[in-house]
C-alpha cells in the first residue's frame, strides 16, 4: 500500500513536469506573422501611360498694326466671334505734337520769312514778264526791218536769242513763285498745330480686317492710342482646330505610335476618346518638382469625334489627363505589383499554402501601375502576400491581417 502511494506521487510529479514543459513550449513557440494578402485573378488588363496635357489650337492668327498710327478703341472682346473680312480695328494718322512757346515763335518767324520770299518771287516774275514782252516786241520790229533789208540776219538772230533767254527766265521765275507758295503753306500748316489735337477734317482711316473666321482668343490692346508698326492687337483662332499636347517622358514616348487610341479624362466631364496624331521627333529637358532633369517629348492628340463645344465648354489652354492605351486584353491572369520582388535574379512571390509562406518563382509579362500580368508560375485563385517584409521567408507561419 505504501509502495502504491509512492508510485502515484511519482506519476503526479512526472505529469506536472510534462505539463510545465508543454506550457513552456506553447508560450515560446513563434506566433504567425500577420501579412496582407491578395488573390490571383483573371480579368481585363490594359497597359497604358497617363500624363497631364493641355488643350491648344492647331493654328492661331496674331493680328497686328501694319503701320504706325493712332489706334481707335477696339470694340471686340475675348470670346467674340468674327467672320472673315470683318473689320477688327481702325487706324488713323498719328496727331502732330504740340508746339511750345519757343517753337511757336520760330514757326511764326518762318511763316513771315516764307511770305517775304513769296512776295520777292512774284516781283521777280513780273520783272521777267516785262523783259520778255519787250524782247518779243523788239524781235518783231527787227523781223520787219530784215524783210526790208535794213538789218542784217545776225542782228535778227541776236534779238531772237535774247527773246528765248527771257522766256526761260520768266518760266524760272514762275517756278520760284510756286516754290515760295508751297513754303508759305507748309509754314502755315506747322503753325496751325498748337495743342496736338487732330484736325476736325476727314482723316484717312485704315481698316484692318479679319484674315479668317473664328473667335477672339486674346486682346492685347483695347484703348485708343498710338501704336507702332507690328504691335499685336488681337489673336484669333477657331475651336474646330482644338487639339491636346502632352509632354511624355522619352522612355514612354518610344512606346507610342500614330493612330494609337487614348482616353481623355480630368476635364470636368465624361471620358472622351482620342487618338495620337503626331509624336515630335525631338525632345526637350524639363526639371521636375524634385529637381530632376527629365527628357520630355511633345505628343499631339486629336479628339476622335467632332465636339459640341457649346455643351462641353472645352477651350484652348484647358488642363486634361490623357491615358495612352498601349495594350489591352480581356482575360489576363494578374496580381498586385506589390507582391513581386527579385530573388536570385528572378521575379518571385510568396504564396500562402496551409498557413505558411511558400517561395514561388514567376514569369511576369506587362506591368501597369499597381497590377502586373502573370505569364507562368501561378494559378487563378491562389493567395499571394503583398508587401512582404524581412520577417517573411519560406516556411514561416503566416496569418492574413484583416
Amino acid at each position: 500500500m505504501k509502495q502504491r502511494r509512492t508510485w502515484i506521487r511519482h506519476l503526479s510529479w512526472i505529469a506536472l513536469g510534462v505539463g510545465l514543459i508543454g506550457m513552456l513550449f506553447w508560450a515560446l513557440r513563434p506566433t504567425p506573422v500577420p501579412v496582407n494578402v491578395a488573390q490571383v485573378t483573371r480579368g481585363s488588363f490594359s497597359d497604358s501611360v497617363i500624363e497631364e496635357g493641355r488643350t491648344q489650337l492647331r493654328d492661331t492668327w496674331n493680328v497686328s498694326a501694319p503701320i504706325a498710327g493712332y489706334l481707335q478703341r477696339v470694340i471686340l472682346e475675348v470670346g467674340d466671334r468674327v467672320e472673315e473680312g470683318q473689320t477688327l480695328f481702325q487706324l488713323e494718322p498719328s496727331p502732330a505734337p504740340a508746339l511750345d512757346a519757343r517753337s511757336r515763335q520760330q514757326a511764326e518767324d518762318n511763316l513771315q520769312a516764307a511770305q517775304a520770299r513769296f512776295l520777292a518771287a512774284e516781283a521777280n516774275l513780273e520783272t521777267a514778264r516785262a523783259d520778255r514782252r519787250f524782247a518779243e516786241a523788239e524781235y518783231q520790229r527787227y523781223q520787219q526791218l530784215h524783210r526790208r533789208n535794213l538789218v542784217s540776219t545776225a542782228e535778227l538772230e541776236q534779238r531772237q536769242n535774247q527773246r528765248d533767254r527771257l522766256r526761260s527766265l520768266e518760266n524760272s521765275a514762275a517756278s520760284g513763285v510756286e516754290v515760295a507758295r508751297f513754303e508759305v503753306e507748309s509754314a502755315r500748316a506747322l503753325l496751325a498745330v498748337t495743342s496736338g489735337q487732330r484736325s476736325e477734317a476727314d482723316q484717312p482711316i485704315l481698316q484692318v480686317r479679319a484674315p479668317v473666321s473664328g473667335l477672339v482668343l486674346s486682346r492685347y490692346r483695347c484703348c485708343e492710342g498710338s501704336v507702332g508698326a507690328g504691335e499685336p492687337i488681337l489673336e484669333l483662332g477657331s475651336l474646330d482646330d482644338l487639339e491636346i499636347q502632352a509632354d511624355l517622358l522619352s522612355m514612354d514616348a518610344v512606346r507610342l505610335r500614330p493612330g494609337m487610341k487614348t482616353r481623355i479624362t480630368g476635364w470636368g466631364g465624361e471620358p472622351l476618346e482620342g487618338s495620337v496624331r503626331r509624336i515630335a521627333p525631338s525632345g526637350f529637358t524639363r526639371t521636375s518638382a524634385l529637381g530632376v532633369d527629365e527628357q520630355r517629348v511633345p505628343v499631339i492628340v486629336d479628339f476622335a469625334s467632332e465636339l459640341e463645344r457649346n455643351e462641353l465648354g472645352i477651350g484652348s489652354g484647358y488642363r486634361v489627363d490623357v491615358e495612352f492605351l498601349i495594350w489591352q486584353a480581356d482575360d489576363v491572369l494578374q496580381i498586385p505589383t506589390s507582391a513581386l520582388f527579385r530573388h536570385q535574379g528572378e521575379w518571385s512571390v510568396f504564396v500562402m499554402e496551409q498557413g505558411r509562406a511558400a517561395l514561388r518563382s514567376v514569369e511576369i509579362g506587362r506591368r501597369h501601375g499597381l497590377v502586373s500580368q502573370v505569364v507562368a508560375g501561378l494559378d487563378e485563385g491562389e493567395i499571394v502576400i503583398t508587401h512582404p517584409g524581412n520577417r517573411i521567408s519560406a516556411g514561416v507561419r503566416i496569418r492574413p491581417d484583416e
